[in-house]
């Protein structure tokens, strides 16, 4: 099992910049693919970015490039660094891990899940 932390959520503006870090523990930590989703009010929770074991990222091209995770495993640590914000990323964002290295996109294949940290884009 895996322990995750989020932070760095808040209230910026549209076009602005976001890193988002989790922080993980748990022995298998390096060996999890972790990833990031988003929810937001009425809606389903959605892939947004995410890292092999390996520190390989993978993406979905709806994001147009704007979302790249990446892991600091001496920290066990993920970052989502977040670009060119607009009014409808705002959502909660959750870090995520599976023991699998691969590129997972769906929410029911994780195991493991933060509590979540709550992103405001708004001017």
């Amino acid at each position: 099992q895996v322990d995750l932390v989020e932070s760095g959520g808040g209230l910026v503006q549209p076009g602005d910049s976001l890193r988002l870090s989790c922080v993980g523990s748990g022995r298998f930590i390096h060996a999890s693919a972790m990833a990031w989703f988003r929810q937001a009010p009425g809606k389903e929770r959605e892939f947004v970015g995410g890292v092999k074991s390996d520190g390989e990222p993978f993406n979905v091209d709806s994001w147009e490039g704007r979302f790249v995770a990446s892991r600091d495993n001496a920290k066990k640590t993920v970052y989502l660094q977040m670009n060119n914000l607009k009014p409808e990323d705002t959502a909660v964002y959750y870090c995520a891990a599976v023991l699998s290295g691969g590129a997972h996109i769906w929410p029911h294949e994780y195991e493991d899940w933060g509590q979540g940290t709550q992103v405001t884009v708004s001017s």
